[in-house]
């Protein structure tokens, strides 16, 4: 078997009956909930600590997923920050009988290690190696940023929605 690099995870859960909603579909709430496991077990393995959902950016549900296929979870560690990850997972879903496979949903989570009095520590730092390692990094960069930008920018609102015209 392959073995997948710390930084790197992937999971398989067959999606059952008790996952769907009142189309017949997986539920939304299904997939959102082994995402937040698929990044915790990412994170916490690559930094080797108890770690917490921060954040989660850009979920978008491509394509819905059927009761009956497999989903697999790829998550890889893109960036670290002092005490933060960003986790990037996509998500594939596969047609067992139709032998078909495709992309069904992507994301971004923010991790966050801590110890054991919840208190922020260190990750390791990545260390991008390959040409898909470095782009990832670099958008979870840009990303970063955004977010950065958007929160100075809403916070530099809300003092001014206090002002009188």
């Amino acid at each position: 078997m392959e073995s997948l690099k710390s930084h790197q995870l992937a999971m398989t859960v067959l999606m059952t009956p008790d996952m769907a909603n009142f189309s017949g579909k997986v539920h939304g709430g299904a997939i959102l909930k082994l995402l937040d496991q698929v990044a915790y077990a990412c994170g916490s393995r690559y930094a080797g600590k108890y770690v917490v959902t921060l954040s989660v950016d850009q979920v978008m549900f491509r394509q819905a997923i059927n009761v009956g296929e497999l989903v697999t979870f790829l998550a890889s560690v893109n960036y670290t920050g002092t005490s933060s990850m960003e986790i990037g997972i996509k998500v594939v879903a596969e047609d067992i009988r139709k032998q078909s496979v495709r992309h069904a949903n992507s994301c971004f989570f923010t991790m966050v290690a801590v110890d054991e009095d919840g208190r922020t520590t260190p990750v390791p730092p990545l260390q991008p190696s390959t040409p898909d390692e470095i782009r990832r990094c670099a958008a979870a960069r840009l990303r970063r940023q955004l977010r950065e930008e958007m929160e100075r920018r809403h916070a530099e609102l809300g003092s001014r929605a206090g002002e009188n015209p």
